[in-house]
């Protein structure tokens, strides 16, 4: 069985007519589609953590004495705005260290512990009867998470001929819309079964479905080598004893390098708190304008077919429960309960069809922005695109949180938001890379993309203070999305300082 080995890598072609696929050999698709399904599975992961989210809170969150409807809603929205900044603070914590280890120990070495690390702590978030210790292993898969990114795009970009670096970086980040749309079918299908009543608390299978990753592990242990760049710095270090590898003091003392990170954190904590504290809300958004129409709707067929039965007593026990619906502190008889769980099912199900389309809208949308900002970038520079791409986030996002109230909206505007806000990802994964040396490259990489997320974690909590402030409003969750939005047009702030890198090679 042939071995792939980085020095199968071939010189670069000079000749520029040449389709940047065709200078790829096998080694390079071999390297791409391992760092692309790691990275996919990360962001697997995470959707499948935002869909599941509304269910846990519903099932891990209960009413206490004196708690009305509303009340209860406000309450399993603020568990789940807390679970989620806790979850990026263990992103960002993740990012930090391993991020380091990447340029210390190799960025193979790194993948495979951060990869082991988010699949086993997802799994482990089945079993949990709390929010708070749902969090903690939230907090605890969010490691892994905030380590993938870094060390995947570094193994990419320094693997890669320098002419087809950008289209890899923006295929890699790309594909995480397959992640993303994978998790949005399996939520799609277990809604379905949980409004069939086939299976209950469908969000412990999603989190059990997530463990699966775990496997990718084996492949990147047996195959995957470092990049020649990173191997030749270590030697190079480890002989002269000077320029330590993944060291953050020495990010810090290099003006050059520091200021790359610092205005580099700038600009990604604009599309990460963009996404994370407004995009990734919308499938809740939509949840919460149907849900009062989604759940007349099925009280009405229910109670359309027990009339057609001519079953008196269920259409006496469906209005009971119709009754109670705004008071979850009435008492139900015990006939009244069983039909209860069955009317909750099939309304908790067909909501998570919505949320579902949308997410799925989300990262078709998604797809075609982050592969189209890679191809731009090329032809007229990072920064110029960056602009552009912070512009269409800011706009997109808030027609959506404005206007987005029926089912065809999901198709027309929510695809139109993911492609602008996503497409910033692919500007990341292709930029942050081309700001740092090797010895350094992931850990200012991680630097840059993570230390945000410290920042980001705050943002759902200051989206739930919004939501409080805008509570008498009709849909707080409209209004606060909105006024979040200016965050995208923060990162305009710091491009004039930093450097053009399209068509310079690496720093080394």
């Amino acid at each position: 069985m042939h071995t792939f080995e980085p020095s199968d890598s071939p010189s670069e072609p000079q000749d520029n007519s040449t389709p940047w696929y065709k200078e790829l050999n096998r080694y390079h698709w071999f390297v791409l589609v391992v760092s692309a399904l790691g990275w996919l599975f990360d962001c697997l992961d995470q959707q499948l953590f935002i869909l599941a989210r509304p269910a846990a809170m519903r099932d891990l969150v209960q009413a206490v004495d004196g708690m009305d409807a509303k009340a209860l809603d406000l309450a399993r929205s603020n568990a789940g705005n807390y679970a989620t900044s806790i979850f990026i603070a263990g992103w960002a914590t993740g990012g930090l260290v391993f991020g380091m280890l990447g340029d210390r120990i190799g960025r193979a070495k790194t993948m495979l512990i951060t990869i082991l690390l988010y699949s086993g702590f997802t799994g482990l978030s089945a079993l949990s009867k709390t929010w708070i210790d749902f969090s903690i292993y939230r907090f605890l898969t969010g490691l892994g998470v905030g380590g993938e990114f870094a060390v995947g795009v570094a193994l990419v970009a320094e693997v890669m001929p320098t002419r087809a670096r950008p289209y890899c970086l923006s295929l890699l980040q790309a594909l995480s819309a397959f992640g993303n749309i994978s998790a949005a079918f399996i939520n799609l299908g277990l809604g379905i079964a949980e409004e069939e009543g086939l299976v209950t608390s469908p969000w412990r299978l999603m989190f059990l479905i997530g463990a699966l990753p775990a496997l990718l592990a084996l492949l990147i242990r047996r195959r995957l080598k470092e990049p020649e760049a990173w191997t030749k710095a270590k030697a190079e270090q480890v002989a002269a004893g000077t320029k330590p590898m993944g060291s953050y003091s020495e990010l810090f003392r290099d003006p050059r390098w520091r200021k790359h990170a610092l205005l580099g954190l700038v600009l990604g904590c604009s599309g990460v708190i963009g996404l994370w504290s407004v995009g990734f809300f919308a499938p809740d958004l939509i949840r919460s304008v149907q849900k009062k129409e989604v759940t007349a709707k099925v009280f009405d067929e229910q109670l359309a077919a027990a009339k057609s039965a001519g079953d008196d007593a269920r259409i006496a026990l469906i209005e009971e429960v119709k009754a109670a619906a705004a008071d979850p502190q009435k008492q139900l008889s015990d006939a009244a309960k069983e039909v209860k769980t069955k009317v909750d099912s099939t309304i908790n199900g067909r909501l998570s069809r919505w949320a579902s389309y949308t997410s799925i809208a989300i990262n078709c949308g998604a797809f075609l922005g982050m592969f189209g900002f890679g191809a731009l970038s090329q032809r007229i520079g990072r920064k110029p695109t960056f602009v552009i791409a912070l512009l269409a986030a800011f706009a997109s996002t808030v027609s959506v949180f404005w206007f987005l109230q029926d089912f065809w909206q999901i198709w027309v505007m929510v695809p139109v938001m993911g492609f602008c806000q996503l497409s910033l990802f692919a500007g990341y994964a292709i930029y942050f890379p081309e700001l740092f040396p090797t010895r350094l490259r992931t850990t200012g990489t991680s630097f840059c993309y993570n230390v945000g997320r410290f920042i980001a974690a705050l943002g759902p909590i200051v989206k739930g203070m919004l939501e409080k402030a805008f509570a008498q409003t009709p849909e707080p969750l409209r209004y606060a999305g909105v006024t979040m939005c200016v965050v995208f047009l923060v990162g305009l702030c710091v491009l004039p300082f930093l450097p053009e890198t399209r068509g310079k090679p690496l720093p080394e």
